[in-house]
């Protein structure tokens, strides 16, 4: 579904992403995973063209360069890890913005599938009770969900989310992961994900690429890079003792 092969991101002198390959298939649930600096939110901005780039991205097989907007709008939905509203929109109407790339213009209603998607998606989030409420009442978890439903919305193939639960709390967290991962039984899609947290991309990964100064130290199933010593080199840290000495206080006594 996704494929990239030798992209390099630099600014000036300085390389952030470098000549990083990798492939994500349908039913894929792919962790970007890696220490603060590691090019991570850098690689996926790149994908969803949103900084220039070398090297080669491809999804479903056409160079991602030559989709024209509205058709990769329609096959790629990116969640950023900040999203804020100036307005006092409904969710409802938030929501509805998803579905802008399957219409032929600000103003067309040509969207048969439109409202079936927005009741789905509202429903899915758990936001159906709220379409009428201003997004400007709603806590940060809830405006998390409110995003995350117009990506829904938008329905498109591959889902990339740039710390979909950063800063949220543990309740929401849990949420959030658990609607992506329901999203993602149905065939024909696929996630694409930057997480810091390690004990999420293990519970909710199916494979990962884990990153260095740019650079791919590991990719494949997620227990297949997660592992003692590729944590180990790249954090300068021994992940699984520290896992488990934290776990380890909440042992019941």
């Amino acid at each position: 579904m996704l494929k990239t092969e030798h992209v390099t991101v630099r600014y000036g002198e300085h390389t952030v992403v470098d000549d990083l390959s990798f492939t994500l298939q349908e039913g894929q649930w792919l962790m970007l995973v890696g220490p603060n600096g590691a090019g991570k939110s850098t690689l996926i901005e790149a994908i969803a063209q949103g900084v220039p780039y070398t090297g080669r991205i491809q999804l479903s097989g056409d160079d991602i360069r030559r989709i024209r907007p509205a058709q990769l709008a329609q096959q790629l939905g990116v969640l950023s890890q900040r999203n804020t509203v100036g307005y006092a929109y409904t969710v409802e109407e938030v929501v509805n913005l998803g579905r802008y790339a399957h219409t032929s213009g600000i103003f067309s209603r040509q969207d048969k599938d439109g409202q079936a998607q927005v009741e789905q998606a509202l429903s899915l989030t758990g936001l159906t009770a709220l379409r009428h409420a201003s997004v400007l009442t709603l806590s940060g978890g809830e405006l998390q969900r409110v995003f995350l439903a117009q990506v829904f919305a938008q329905n498109p193939r591959l889902l990339i989310l740039d710390e979909p639960a950063n800063h949220l709390d543990l309740v929401y967290q849990k949420h959030i992961f658990s609607l992506i991962s329901d999203w993602l039984r149905q065939p024909g899609r696929a996630v694409l994900s930057v997480v810091h947290d390690l004990s999420l991309a293990r519970r909710y990964g199916t494979h990962a690429v884990l990153m260095d100064q740019g650079r791919c130290a590991a990719q494949g199933a997620i227990a297949t890079v997660l592992t003692p010593e590729a944590l180990q080199q790249v954090y300068g840290l021994d992940v699984y003792a520290w896992m488990n000495e934290m776990l380890g206080q909440w042992k019941k006594p």
